[in-house]
C-alpha cells in the first residue's frame, strides 16, 4: 500500500511539474493578434501621408510600434493574397491563382504550425475568403460571409469571454473598405477628396472617393476596438499586426501590379521589443507573415516555403529583408481576365503583361451591381472631349507587353521606360530575374476565364 501511495505521489508531482513547465512555456509565448483590412490602399491613411482621410487608430498603432514603408502582398486580389499569407507560398505554388479559389487541400497551413507550438487559433470575419475559413483548420472561426456585420462583434465577444492558459493566435478580418461603400460619406466631403494620380476628376469621382474614405474610417474604428480589447486581455504579452490584403478597388489599384495594387499598409506592435514610433524600409511580403508568426511562437521558420521570417527586423537586428518582390495576378472571373507578373527592387519595377492583346477590365467598368459604374461612366464621357481623360481611360484598358519604371524618380509609375535604350541593361536583368522566378515557382501562366480582346466593347456583366 505504501509503495502504491509513493507511486501516486510521484505521478502527481510529475504531473504538477509538467503542468508548471507547460504554463511557463505558454507564458513565454506572446499572444498573436492580426487585424486584416480589405481593399485598403497604403496612401489612404494618415500614417502614410494622407490629409484627406482620418485614421486615428492606425496613428495610435504607429506611435506604439513599427510602420513598414515597403510591405507588399503576393497578389492584388482577395483570395490569392490571403491564401499566400496562410500557406507562405506564392499563388502558383499553393494553387490559389485567380480570385475566389482555394489553395491545395494537402498543404500545411498556418493554424497547423501554430497548434504544434501549443497555440489556440481563431479567425473571425474575412480572413481567408468568403466561407473558406474552415478549410484552413482554425480551432474557432465564424462570420466569414460577405460584409457580415456580426464579424467584429463576434471576435470581440470571443476574446472577452475567453479563459485559457494557452497562447492565442487571433485573426480578425474587417470587410472595410471593400465595396459597397457607405452611402453617406460624412464627415468626408467630395470637394476635399484627394484623387489618385491616374484618376479623372469628375463630380461622380469625388463622391465615390468620399464614400471610400468613410469606409476606411469604419475599418479604423473596428481596428481600435480590437486593439483596445487585445491590450486589456493580454497586456504587454502580445504581438499585434495590422495590414491590408491589397490596394483599393480603384482603377490601377486592386487587380493591378502597380504599387497602388500590391503595396500595403503594415504596422507591428510588440511591447518591450519593437521600438515605439519607428519606421522600417525593409521590404517584406505577405508570404513572410507565416514564418514570422511561427518564429514569434517559439518555432523554427518552416523550410520548403517561399516566405522568410522578418523577426530580426522587428527586433532591430537588421534594417533589410528582401531585395526583390515578385508579384502575380491571374484574374477575377470574367470581369478581369488579365494575367500579369512583376518583379520590384528598391528602385525598379518590371511588369510583364502576358497577353497585351487582351483588354484590361475589372468590376469597375463591367459590374452593374457594385460601386464604380457611375464614376467610370463619367470618365468615359470626359474622355470624349478631354485629352488627359482619354489617355487615362486608354491606359486602363490597354497595356503594353512590358512596363519598366524608375520608382525613385517616378513613384506613381507614369513613365514607361521599357522602350528606352538607356535602360536596356536594366530591362534585360529584370527580365531574367522574372524568368527565373517563373521557373522556380512552376508558373504555367494559365489564362483563367474568357478574355475580352482589345477594341471590343466592355459590356456589363450582371450579377444574378
Amino acid at each position: 500500500m505504501e509503495g502504491m501511495l509513493s507511486r501516486r505521489r510521484f505521478a502527481a508531482s510529475l504531473a504538477a511539474t509538467l503542468t508548471f513547465r507547460l504554463s511557463a512555456q505558454s507564458a513565454d509565448k506572446p499572444n498573436l493578434v492580426i487585424f486584416l483590412s480589405d481593399d485598403h490602399g497604403l496612401l489612404d491613411s494618415e500614417i502614410y501621408g494622407s490629409k484627406a482621410v482620418r485614421t486615428p487608430n492606425m496613428r495610435r498603432l504607429a506611435a506604439e510600434g513599427m510602420v513598414f514603408n515597403k510591405a507588399f502582398v503576393a497578389s492584388p486580389s482577395c483570395a490569392p493574397s490571403r491564401a499566400a499569407l496562410l500557406t507562405g507560398l506564392y499563388p502558383a505554388r499553393n494553387g490559389a491563382e485567380p480570385n475566389h479559389t482555394r489553395p491545395k487541400a494537402d498543404l500545411k497551413k498556418l493554424p497547423a504550425y501554430l497548434k504544434e507550438l501549443g497555440y489556440e487559433t481563431a479567425a473571425f470575419g474575412k480572413v481567408s475568403h468568403y466561407r473558406y475559413t474552415p478549410d484552413y483548420g482554425f480551432d474557432h472561426w465564424g462570420h466569414d460571409t460577405f460584409h457580415d456585420p456580426e464579424a467584429i462583434p463576434a471576435a470581440l465577444a470571443f476574446l472577452e469571454k475567453r479563459d485559457s492558459t494557452k497562447p492565442l493566435c487571433l485573426f480578425v478580418g474587417s470587410n472595410w473598405p471593400h465595396v459597397p461603400w457607405p452611402e453617406n460619406s460624412e464627415p468626408f466631403l467630395p470637394e476635399n477628396a484627394t484623387l489618385p494620380v491616374k484618376s479623372v476628376d469628375t463630380p461622380e469621382t469625388r463622391v465615390s472617393r468620399a464614400r471610400y474614405y468613410a469606409a476606411v474610417a469604419k475599418m479604423d474604428e473596428e481596428l481600435g476596438r480590437v486593439y483596445d480589447l487585445a491590450q486589456k486581455k493580454f497586456g504587454r504579452n502580445m504581438v499585434f499586426l495590422h495590414t491590408s490584403d491589397h490596394g483599393a478597388q480603384w482603377p490601377f489599384g486592386k487587380w493591378n501590379l502597380y504599387d497602388t495594387g500590391i503595396r500595403t499598409p503594415f504596422v507591428a506592435v510588440w511591447p518591450g521589443v519593437v521600438k515605439e514610433g519607428t519606421r522600417s524600409d525593409a521590404m517584406i511580403q505577405w508570404i513572410d507573415i507565416l514564418p514570422t508568426l511561427v518564429e514569434l511562437g517559439g518555432g523554427k521558420a518552416p523550410t520548403g516555403i517561399d516566405g522568410r521570417s522578418f523577426v530580426p527586423v522587428l527586433r532591430g537586428k537588421t534594417k533589410t529583408h528582401r531585395t526583390e518582390i515578385f508579384t502575380t495576378h491571374s484574374g477575377d472571373g470574367n470581369y478581369n481576365v488579365y494575367p500579369i507578373r512583376s518583379v520590384r527592387t528598391g528602385q525598379w519595377k518590371y511588369i510583364r503583361n502576358l497577353h497585351p492583346e487582351f483588354q484590361h477590365t475589372t468590376h469597375t467598368n463591367r459590374d452593374s451591381g457594385r460601386d464604380g459604374i457611375v464614376y467610370w461612366r463619367s470618365w468615359e464621357k470626359a474622355a470624349e472631349t478631354d485629352e488627359k481623360a482619354r489617355a487615362i481611360v486608354q491606359a486602363f484598358r490597354q497595356r503594353p507587353a512590358e512596363e519598366l519604371y524608375d520608382l525613385e524618380k517616378d513613384p506613381d509609375e507614369l513613365k514607361n521606360l521599357a522602350g528606352d535604350p538607356k535602360h536596356a541593361k536594366t530591362l534585360e536583368s529584370l527580365r531574367r530575374q522574372l524568368d527565373g522566378w517563373l521557373q522556380a515557382t512552376a508558373d504555367t501562366q494559365k489564362v483563367y476565364g474568357d478574355p475580352l480582346p482589345v477594341g471590343a466593347e466592355a459590356t456589363l456583366i450582371r450579377r444574378p
